[in-house]
């Protein structure tokens, strides 16, 4: 793999779903503060075994409680998380 493929890897988005809405997340971005984890009001945000671009662990949402509010994209600073709420 060249490098032009391991950046292309970087900036890829782990997608997690729920019938409210989808969790994106961009390891590429995040370096691990934990302010989403600290924010979140249901609190279903933990660390991930995987380390981000940084190597520190990034995050994961449980979205079986996930309520789809987007504080923890308000307060990332870093633009790591992308929530996009579905259609009622």
């Amino acid at each position: 793999m060249g490098k032009t493929d391991e950046l292309k890897t970087e900036w890829k988005s782990t997608r997690y779903d729920n019938p409210r809405g989808i969790w994106l997340g961009y390891p590429g971005l995040c370096k691990g503060c934990g302010l989403c984890i600290h924010k979140c009001p249901t609190k279903v945000i933990v660390w991930s075994e995987e380390l981000g671009v940084y190597g520190t662990p990034r995050v994961k949402p449980n979205m079986e409680g996930c309520i789809v509010c987007g504080m923890c994209q308000m307060v990332c600073p870093d633009c790591a998380i992308r929530i996009e709420k579905k259609p009622v």
